[in-house]
């Protein structure tokens, strides 16, 4: 910032000038601005990746594929039978997984149930060798956001 300040002979009746120069400032200012359009577009770079899409297509549920259901509690069902423990989860999947075509495995989890929960049910159906499964959602039914 500059300042111009008169010479300190009283016949000088200008008095002291007041006034900020600003021209240093907006030089520095667009040097900034120059500075960050150059660099902001090295600066983020985009790695190439290939992200699905989304496809809003209802289920059409076979009679041989299983339903896997997922309680808030995390308690799990096979089709409407409870299953006590995971053992029993492999064993039953390790069961279906010899047929041929192998059935899909859906599972329906509940909104409040914990990941781990979910986590647990994947990692049984894996051991026990079934390849195809699903998760089965409920639709949006056409809500939108606010603006």
């Amino acid at each position: 910032m500059a300042m111009n300040i008169g010479s300190s002979d009283s016949s000088d009746e200008r008095g002291t000038m007041s006034e900020i120069n600003t021209t240093p400032l907006v030089d520095v200012m667009l040097v900034l601005l120059i500075i960050f359009l150059i660099t902001i577009p090295v600066i983020t770079k985009e790695v190439v990746k290939n992200i699905p899409k989304a496809n809003n297509i209802p289920t059409q549920t076979k009679p041989e594929d299983i339903v896997i259901s997922v309680t808030a509690d995390g308690d799990v069902f096979w089709g409407p039978y409870k299953v006590p423990d995971m053992h029993r989860l492999v064993t039953e999947v390790e069961r279906e997984a010899v047929k041929v075509p192998q059935p899909e495995i859906h599972i329906r989890a509940d909104s409040n149930t914990e990941y781990k929960n979910v986590g647990k049910v994947i990692a049984a159906i894996n051991r026990g060798g079934v390849v195809k499964v699903g998760f089965i959602t409920e639709p949006d039914h056409g809500v939108r956001g606010t603006r």
